[in-house]
């Protein structure tokens, strides 16, 4: 008989780690908590509109490609993907925004044409940048990360000298660049990994490397279409996923984890892989003799942001957005100090603006927008009702003084999402959106283990495990876990 195998949560790493079981060999059943699978990347349809609910940038498209030609398919098999020109507007004030065109050579001149000889200089960034993306997207991540032996080849140790990781990124930056408005542009990606510029190792520009030499993509119907063909992937391969299933205790004995008790049920299994939250998984499912991390470990882990969310159906179309815009129109580095270093709800903070029905109106009704807003935001900070509607107001006052037009009173769907959310929903610690910072400190070996130490067939899955936070990384995680249990079990 097959070895049985739970994977706790539908997300994309439960989602990778059970297909890849599946095709292993394993029988595999997924426990989701929500009543749909996707984790962070749900969806929910409301007054004719479809609001993906997490991710809506869809980056490192060779990720997505590699997951899918693992199981011999590709993603054209499953949805439409069209590349975004304009990627994506920086927004700096109400008249002044820059459109990031697709494409290298564009590029270049738009940079030029801010800083002269930033175009070459950027060429050169991103020379730098595609070394280390070659690095750490095709061999790093792929680590299970569970010994430092793993990193002892000479080759690797040859690759870690070139990738920057001792140096800040905002030192990396500046020595390409001058400009305060090129260097927000570079420096944007980074904001979510969990520090500011200048504490965050300049090994990841291949961040940059990712956004403007791979490009800017998007799944036509939304980013939930990447879900939809993973449980379709997942159900070819003999995967059953159940819903609604509130997982209560991973049942224990003799270091074995033999059951796992749902609010529906009780399964009997051999091998678990926990794609919920780590945190959770420590310390209310399983008992505290049998935790891989005390709670002074987990109070002393540095978290990427959490989020601020607005889903709004407006009933008419929105003049000068794109479909990604980032309003840089405040001081960058306050809002970065606000998240990470003096955590507290921000001043005058950044924002995200997305209006993915610019680029697929199939998900608003005719003639309507779409509009996902986000503001990045410490974990942990008291949510309530009247801080959101606070935030709702201060960032809407910049759009519509933006776009020129009002927009609140053509607003027929409004909904908030926040830390009270991402705990209710995803038991998400400290209500994190964005899992553990990618610092020096946590990274690799350094992340929690992805294998529990103390019994001998839990595994963990996602973005508080190796390799980090983002859906390419979850994508990867789910896999390298799904290596290693099939190397101990097959």
């Amino acid at each position: 008989m097959p070895k049985r195998v739970l994977v706790i949560g539908a997300g994309f790493a439960g989602l990778a780690a059970a297909t890849s079981l599946a095709d292993k060999g394993f029988d595999v059943t997924i426990l989701e908590k929500n009543s749909i699978p996707g984790g962070r990347a749900r969806v929910f349809e409301a007054e004719g509109f479809t609001f993906d609910m997490g991710p809506s940038w869809y980056w490192m498209p060779d990720v997505f490609d590699t997951y899918f030609a693992r199981f011999g398919k590709k993603t054209s098999d499953y949805y439409n993907l069209v590349r975004l020109d304009p990627s994506y507007k920086v927004v700096f004030g109400p008249d002044e925004a820059v459109d990031l065109p697709a494409g290298l050579d564009n590029l270049e001149i738009l940079f030029e044409g801010i800083e002269p000889g930033s175009g070459v200089r950027l060429r050169q960034f991103l020379k730098q940048a595609s070394y280390k993306y070659e690095v750490g997207m095709n061999k790093f991540v792929w680590k299970p990360s569970r010994s430092v032996t793993e990193f002892l080849s000479l080759k690797l140790l040859f690759d870690v000298t070139r990738l920057d990781v001792f140096q800040s990124f905002a030192s990396h930056a500046r020595k390409f660049f001058t400009h305060p408005r090129l260097l927000e542009i570079v420096e944007f990606p980074v904001l979510f990994l969990g520090a500011t510029p200048e504490n965050t190792p300049a090994m990841y520009s291949l961040m940059n490397y990712a956004e403007m030499a791979l490009g800017t993509w998007y799944p036509m119907g939304g980013m939930h279409e990447i879900v939809k063909a993973m449980v379709r992937l997942a159900e070819e391969k003999g995967v059953k996923i159940l819903l609604n299933q509130t997982v209560k205790k991973i049942d224990i004995h003799k270091k074995t984890a033999h059951r796992v008790i749902t609010t529906e049920g009780i399964f009997e299994t051999d091998v678990v892989v926990a794609g919920a939250d780590y945190n959770h998984v420590e310390t209310s499912l399983i008992d505290e003799t049998n935790r891989n991390y005390d709670d002074a470990y987990w109070k002393s882990r540095v978290m990427a942001p959490s989020s601020l969310l607005f889903y709004l159906g407006v009933n008419k179309r929105l003049p000068r957005l794109l479909h990604h815009n980032l309003f840089f129109d405040e001081d960058f580095k306050v809002h970065a100090q606000e998240i990470y270093e003096t955590p507290r709800w921000p001043s005058k903070p950044l924002f995200y603006a997305s209006a993915p029905s610019k680029t697929d109106p199939g998900i608003a009704p005719e003639g309507c927008e779409n509009l996902f807003l986000l503001i990045p935001v410490a974990p942990d900070l008291t949510d309530d009702e009247a801080t959101r509607e606070h935030y709702y107001n201060l960032i809407m006052d910049r759009l519509e003084a933006y776009v020129g037009e009002d927009i609140r009173n053509h607003i027929v769907f409004k909904r908030s999402y926040a830390h009270n959310d991402f705990k209710q929903d995803y038991n998400a610690f400290r209500g994190n959106a964005y899992g553990l910072a990618n610092t020096l400190r946590q990274t690799a070996i350094l992340k929690p283990s992805l294998k529990n130490k103390q019994v001998s067939n839990l595994f963990y899955t996602g973005q508080l495990t190796v390799p980090g936070p983002g859906v390419p990384p979850s994508l990867i995680s789910g896999l390298v876990v799904a290596d290693e249990v099939a190397r101990e079990f097959n």
